[in-house]
């Protein structure tokens, strides 16, 4: 990992933090070019939505795929501020975009948060692996700074 692309992923767990101060679900991603650039900022909608599949990354993926070609998504990474879960990351493999970075693992999160009967645990390098065409998956990276947007969120919500 390059310190731009730390930067970029510490950005996605700063998007975490403006979710929770919204109301939703500490989790945040963004979308950057081949150069570093971030073209696409999303957050965790699904309390102040009113939307179970509000996920930052769904979220990312939707407006992703209605301003940009497939072509320029291709090239693209996409930072997660926590591992994409199964619905995340099959709209990151629909839309196209050939690269994950995540902070905080599937795994660290559930640890933190629990592992309740609405939880599917399953990773996205684990998903994206069966798809049509290949998606580099990289991390967990940084997961103590990850984890902190976490801290009694899960906790004060239950």
């Amino acid at each position: 990992m390059t310190e731009q692309e730390l930067a970029l992923l510490r950005k996605s767990i700063e998007r975490a933090r403006q979710a929770r101060a919204h109301g939703n679900h500490p989790f945040g991603a963004l979308l950057a070019d081949p150069q570093g650039h971030v073209i696409l900022e999303a957050e965790n909608t699904v309390v102040t939505g009113r939307d179970c599949t509000g996920h930052a990354e769904t979220n990312l993926m939707r407006e992703a795929s209605r301003l940009f070609p497939r072509e320029l998504l291709e090239t693209c990474t996409l930072y997660a501020s926590t591992e994409p879960c199964p619905m995340c990351a099959g709209a990151i493999f629909w839309g196209g975009v050939r690269r994950v970075v995540f902070a905080l693992s599937e795994a660290s999160l559930y640890a933190v948060a629990g592992n309740g009967p609405e939880n599917l645990p399953l990773g996205c390098a684990a998903l994206l692996a069966h798809g049509g065409h290949p998606t580099e998956v990289i991390g967990p990276l940084i997961e103590a700074e990850a984890r902190t947007v976490h801290d009694g969120f899960w906790t004060a919500a239950s």
